[in-house]
Order: structure tokens, then C-alpha cells, then sequence
């Protein structure tokens, strides 16, 4: 006899759930099969990780956060490993201006204590959100990436996801990309699982690029 996990438990609740209130996700979960997604509790990786892939494709992340990898001792990804690394140094491994800004931030509010990671998964979706937007470069985006990749939280609507609105676009036969509007409309049914209903969509534009690629970070899919 098999036996759920925890977060195996909460899957199926929210497949039975959205199933139930949502037709369109109903027939998508059929095409789409059990959701496979399973947190990652590193959190400061996959806040490195999240960085890096604002705004680029998920091959140019896959590929710098290779070479931060291959920089670091062991190719592990630490707030210690990393504040060896200067900012002109993470300009060499293929960061932006910006983002290695953005990492030099991250790691001098981890050391200095004003972010304590080991904090986060005891406090509530928006604490999280507001502990971590407080270091230059993470927005609202990158938490949520954060609260569904690392913590596991069971309803986040990142509705600033362009691949996830393209996903609904997709999913529900839209004419256009769904407006932040009508996407928080929307999301009231899939409550209080929205994380996986923003899964499957995911999923849904894959299918439409017909992406077949595994999954390579914390954050990617």
C-alpha cells in the first residue's frame, strides 16, 4: 500500500476541487494527467534562480545559472559561495547590470540578517511576499515563484505570469491575453487551490509550444 505524502494529499484535494467547479480545467486535467509539481525547500537557490530567469528565456537562464553553478564550490548555490563572488565577476558569468545587483543585494540582506529564509515557511503568503520584496530585485513575481516552487503554498494566482495567462488564453479559448482583472475574477473558482490551477495552465501552454523539455530549476518547468 502506498502512502501520500502530505503535499501528495493536497494534490488530489485540488484535482478533485477544480475538477468539480471548472469544467475547462476539468477536460485539461484529463488531457494533462496528475500534477506533478514538488517543492524544492532550498530558498535562497531558487531565489538566485528566479533572478536570473526575469525577463529571459528559460534556455538563457538554464545556461548562466549553469556557469554561476560551475563558479561556485561544488556547484552549490549559498549565500557564503556566492558573496565570494564580486559584482564584475557575475558579470562574467553572463548577469545583467541589474541582476548581478540584484544577487549582491540578495546575498548582503541574507548575511546581514535583514532576510532570515528560515523564517519564511512559518509565516503567511503576504509576510512572505513582503519579507522577500524588500531586497532590491525581487518583486512580486519572484516571491510567488518562491511561495509555489520552495514552500509549497497551496493557492498563489501569479497573475503577472505571462506563460500562465497564455495558458488561460489557451485553455479557455480566449481572442486575447486575460487582464489582471478578469484573471483575479477567474481565480475565485479555483480557490483555495490556485496554485495548481496555475500549474495546469502552465502545462497548457507547453502542450501549445509542444515543449518537451524537464524541468532544470527550482523555478523553471
Amino acid at each position: 500500500m502506498t502512502t501520500q505524502t502530505p503535499f501528495d494529499t493536497i494534490i488530489t484535494a485540488a484535482t478533485s476541487h477544480l475538477s468539480n467547479s471548472d469544467p475547462v480545467m476539468r477536460t485539461t486535467i484529463e488531457q494533462i494527467g496528475l500534477c506533478t509539481l514538488k517543492p524544492d525547500p532550498d530558498i535562497f537557490n531558487a531565489l538566485v534562480d528566479a533572478i536570473i530567469s526575469q525577463q529571459i528565456s528559460v534556455k538563457a537562464a538554464d545556461a548562466i545559472l549553469a556557469r554561476v553553478c560551475a563558479a561556485l564550490p561544488d556547484g552549490i548555490v549559498t549565500p557564503e559561495a556566492l558573496a565570494a563572488c564580486d559584482f564584475d565577476r557575475l558579470r562574467t558569468l553572463g548577469l545583467s547590470t541589474q541582476k548581478a545587483r540584484y544577487i549582491r543585494s540578495l546575498v548582503e540582506h541574507v548575511q546581514g540578517g535583514q532576510l532570515v529564509l528560515e523564517e519564511l515557511p512559518m509565516l503567511g503568503d503576504e509576510e512572505v511576499v513582503q519579507r522577500l520584496t524588500v531586497v532590491k530585485g525581487i518583486g512580486r513575481w519572484t516571491a510567488e515563484m518562491v511561495l509555489i516552487f520552495t514552500l509549497g503554498r497551496a493557492d498563489v494566482l501569479p497573475v503577472d505570469d505571462l506563460g500562465f495567462l497564455e495558458g488561460v488564453r489557451a485553455a479557455y479559448n480566449l481572442s486575447e491575453r486575460p487582464k489582471r482583472a478578469e484573471m483575479l475574477e477567474r481565480g475565485e473558482l479555483w480557490r483555495p487551490y490556485r496554485t495548481f490551477a496555475t500549474w495546469y495552465m502552465w502545462m497548457v501552454r507547453r502542450l501549445a509550444q509542444r515543449n518537451e523539455r524537464e524541468r532544470t530549476r527550482i523555478v523553471s518547468l
